[in-house]
């Protein structure tokens, strides 16, 4: 497919650097600029998106700010709270890459982590940063199976778990080395340097849900890291001296790139809390900390603004991102916490693609425009990208061809974005991605099970949960008992998000001629 060449198309903008990789930046490629992208592109690229030839993020931003500066404010599940300089930082990931190093991990090398919203996940994934290894963050959702078959995927010489997750670890049968995060061993070996690396160098795999098998290994480049620049500028807002607070769970893209990456990347202070959602909970910290900008799933918006009495907290900034945002919920915020959520979008392939633009307007509802120098455009309803301008894009991902997304947008006449729902069957839900595969794979390893199918169901406060239509083998009965053993035994089968909030019984699944199940016919059921 070609991209409508009568469209003039226009200089592409090259993405600007964060303060601390300016000098590296412009080394290479010459000073830059950016003005915010008014309408859809569509052209493709005049040229790729620029590179850095040599770079490490741990040198280029940790161990170039004062080591006095507050890097990280943790708070476990009890409560118990630290503050981590850079100094500390930088000195405890240069040790624990001298460990993994004796280890035998090196560059390419993919080390596996399981550990919460810690200190120590950080320190093991700028470990790998430093010295040129893959990290593999997995959530400490996932069941045994599921790590089984990240490790079959991914092949990890090494796992970096939170003791209470060891078991899980050992339950997938891995026969390589598992080292407990909280063993101060770790950190006894001789710190060792930085390594040069190139934007294409793999530095991070996550994985992303499909429609027809098992979850995907995306694979991140050196890039990526740097390449969080534009959206930690123009979307997620924070400022020097700030203190920023990104909610994901350890082991999901986003946490990735917003928990300490943005933040560090604008000089600011990143938070971590290692403990369950509990919306006064949530509300109590970000008053208690000051948090001046606070990024959540647009599932936990709601659900504060339900179960918890909104007042204003003092934020100066926040973001959503993982599923739309209604705009009821964003009026709710503005009025009641008197902060303006900024909705964007992004996808575990290509990072944040568009974000509520700042110093304007927010639109409810909207998720944004283009990221500066990003070229988007709508073709026959679905959102797609040109990969040659988007600098965070995965390094496996075809770069001389348009991306197609698969989540259908509308674009208005000033170039917002409307989110309308997927082209496929992925069910988005609390802003998780999930496979219908996974779902009815789960369920088909119960004995009573003959055929499963999997969808979305409409949730006021979870956009979408899973709704699974099941065809029973002879002798079961359908009831409330089976379905709640049916979803108590997907619980144990798989990560507990992916599980049916609604199981429901037919004597049969609507099917194509050739045999495939038709999800369109069940989700209008």
């Amino acid at each position: 497919m070609h991209i409508n060449a009568s469209v003039t198309p226009s200089s592409p903008v090259k993405a600007p650097p964060p303060p601390l990789l300016t000098a590296a930046w412009e080394a290479a490629h010459g000073p830059t600029t950016a003005s915010p992208t008014a309408a859809l592109r569509q052209t493709r690229a005049d040229e790729p998106c620029a590179r850095l030839a040599r770079m490490n993020f741990t040198r280029d931003v940790v161990d170039a700010v004062p080591r006095t500066r507050i890097a990280l404010v943790a708070i476990d599940h009890a409560g118990a709270r630290r503050e981590l300089t850079f100094g500390e930082v930088s000195h405890r990931a240069a040790r624990l890459a001298g460990t993994l190093t004796t280890a035998g991990v090196g560059r390419g090398d993919v080390v596996m982590t399981l550990i919460g919203n810690r200190p120590e996940w950080v320190l093991a994934l700028l470990a790998c940063f430093r010295i040129g290894a893959v990290a593999l963050p997995c959530s400490e959702q996932l069941r045994a199976g599921d790590l089984r078959a990240r490790m079959d995927a991914a092949e990890p010489a090494l796992v970096i778990a939170d003791e209470r997750d060891a078991d899980t670890v050992r339950a997938a049968g891995f026969a390589g080395t598992v080292l407990d995060a909280d063993d101060e061993r770790l950190y006894a070996a001789a710190p060792v340097p930085a390594v040069d690396l190139s934007d294409e160098d793999a530095a991070l795999i996550v994985f992303t849900s499909g429609t027809t098998g098992a979850p995907k290994p995306i694979r991140h480049g050196q890039r990526y890291l740097a390449g969080q620049a534009v959206q930690a500028e123009h979307w997620f807002g924070a400022r020097e001296g700030e203190l920023a607070w990104c909610t994901a769970a350890s082991g999901w893209s986003k946490s990735t790139r917003n928990s300490f990456i943005a933040p560090w990347l604008r000089g600011a202070s990143a938070l971590l809390h290692d403990a369950r959602f509990d919306a006064q909970e949530r509300l109590e910290l970000v008053e208690r900390e000051g948090v001046d900008v606070l990024c959540m799933a647009p599932t936990e918006y709601r659900a504060i603004a339900k179960r918890a009495q909104l007042r204003p907290l003092g934020l100066r900034h926040a973001v959503a991102a993982g599923e739309p945002l209604n705009p009821e919920i964003v009026e709710l915020w503005q009025e009641r916490a008197g902060v303006a959520v900024h909705d964007g979008y992004g996808q575990t392939e290509t990072g944040a693609l568009t974000g509520m633009p700042l110093g304007e307007p927010v639109r409810p509802g909207s998720m944004g425009r283009p990221l500066p120098g990003f070229r988007l455009w709508v073709e026959e309803g679905e959102l797609c990208a040109d990969p040659a301008t988007v600098p965070t894009f995965f390094i496996d991902g075809p770069r001389e061809e348009p991306w197609h997304t698969g989540d259908r947008v509308r674009e208005d006449a000033d170039g917002y974005l409307w989110f309308e729902g997927r082209t496929d069957d992925v069910i988005i839900s609390a802003g998780y991605r999930i496979g219908p595969f996974e779902v009815e794979s789960a369920l088909l390893s119960h004995p009573a099970v003959a055929e499963a199918a999997a969808v979305a169901a409409p949730d006021d406060e979870r956009g979408q949960v899973v709704r699974a239509v099941v065809v029973l083998r002879a002798g079961h009965a359908p009831g409330d008992q089976l379905a709640a053993e049916l979803q108590r035994h997907a619980r144990e089968q798989t990560a507990p998000y992916k599980y049916p909030r609604i199981v429901d019984f037919a004597n049969e699944l609507p099917k194509t001629a050739s045999g495939k199940i038709r999800r369109a016919a069940l989700r209008g059921a």
